[in-house]
């Protein structure tokens, strides 16, 4: 059975190792708030990279859970999204935020255009180049991946507190998307969310560079914070995720490449994951 192999990129990315035949690849954008030692931690203190502003809190601990589950591999970056954020298209004015949350970046705050340059080909491209790469590898096996994309949110922003426990983000292909929001709906005890806090489909984000001008089966799933901080509740939500994946992913209207729409051009910035 063929097997994608693991790869470790200190500077942009990790593939955990997985077979190609699970048909599955997670994918997690936000993995870690690392930023190499000459960036000098872009004159944070260091508490600010505990926050969300540097990475999705929980959520790489629960794709490794899930890869687990599917023996299914999963591309992680391997830096903070302060450096340059994988979920924006190469023009986004926020592919690079100069403030977050509040927060002034100040190595961001008079990056020019040679220096995102550099960012892009030392992070960015080779991130997105893994996972090309890892849903190529799938396609040889002669079936179109199923990719799920896993995000977190906090529990509150700017005072307001957020009651979802979980939330689908998504924009043109319902297929695996409207499924799962139905399944998890299902729990008594959760709160869903669909297209909350954020709203879906942005042009040249992760999900539009890699599934919709493909067609691929696709989910991206945003968990919130304070349920995923600890390893246990990682672990608790990535068996609750792959109890409801898994009898999803098998259905055949997923295993085929369908396309259900494209993004022409940006639209305007509105809330992100």
């Amino acid at each position: 059975m063929p097997r994608i192999a693991a790869r470790f990129n200190e500077d942009s990315h990790e593939i955990i190792e997985g077979s190609a035949e699970s048909g599955l690849v997670f994918l997690c954008d936000h993995a870690t708030a690392r930023i190499p030692e000459e960036y000098a931690r872009l004159g944070l203190d260091p508490r600010e990279l505990e926050r969300h502003i540097a990475y999705d809190i929980g959520a790489e601990a629960v794709t490794r859970s899930l890869a687990r589950h599917f023996d299914a591999p999963a591309v992680l970056s391997r830096f903070s999204r302060l450096l340059i954020d994988p979920n924006r298209g190469e023009d986004d004015p926020t592919l690079v935020m100069r403030i977050a949350d509040g927060a002034i970046i100040p190595g961001n705050a008079t990056i020019g255009p040679d220096e995102i340059l550099r960012r892009i080909d030392r992070f960015y491209r080779p991130y997105d180049a893994a996972i090309e790469a890892t849903l190529s590898a799938i396609v040889a096996t002669g079936q179109p991946p199923i990719v799920v994309a896993m995000h977190s949110f906090t529990p509150e922003m700017k005072g307001v507190k957020r009651p979802w426990h979980v939330t689908v983000i998504w924009d043109f292909d319902p297929r695996l998307n409207r499924r799962l929001l139905d399944s998890l709906a299902g729990e008594s005890d959760l709160i869903v969310g669909e297209n909350e806090p954020y709203q879906g489909g942005y042009a040249g984000d992760t999900i539009d560079r890699h599934c919709l001008g493909t067609g691929f089966a696709h989910a991206l799933v945003e968990i919130r914070q304070d349920l995923i901080t600890t390893p246990e509740g990682a672990e608790a939500w990535g068996d609750r995720l792959a109890r409801h994946l898994r009898p999803l992913v098998s259905n055949p209207d997923l295993r085929e490449a369908r396309r259900f729409g494209a993004h022409p051009q940006p639209r305007a910035r509105g809330k992100r994951p």
